[in-house]
C-alpha cells in the first residue's frame, strides 16, 4: 500500500529552512512539531495495518494531525520576514 508523505516538510516544502530554525529556536513550535511527528506516525502505522484501530479511533488521529498541521502552518506563516 502506498501512502501520501504528510511530514511537515513535504507539506510545506517552501518553509523547509524555517521549520529547522523554528524548531531550534521555538519552544512551543518545536514541542507541537514532534507531536504532530508522533500522531503522524500513529495513523500511518494504521493504514499499514501494522497496528488495530477502529474508524473513528483514526478519525479522531486524523483531526489531531489536521489541527496540529493548521497551528504548525499558522506559526511558520506568522515568523515570516516582512
Amino acid at each position: 500500500m502506498q501512502l501520501d508523505a504528510h511530514d511537515l516538510h513535504t507539506e510545506f516544502p517552501e518553509f523547509g529552512d524555517r521549520i529547522h530554525a523554528m524548531k531550534l529556536s521555538n519552544n512551543h513550535f518545536s514541542r507541537l512539531f514532534d507531536e504532530y511527528h508522533v500522531v503522524n506516525r500513529h495513523v500511518q502505522r494504521i493504514e499499514l495495518q501494522a497496528e488495530v484501530a477502529t474508524d473513528s479511533a483514526l478519525e479522531e488521529l486524523k483531526k489531531d494531525r489536521l489541527r496540529l498541521k493548521d497551528a504548525l502552518y499558522s506559526m511558520l506563516q506568522a515568523a515570516q520576514p516582512a
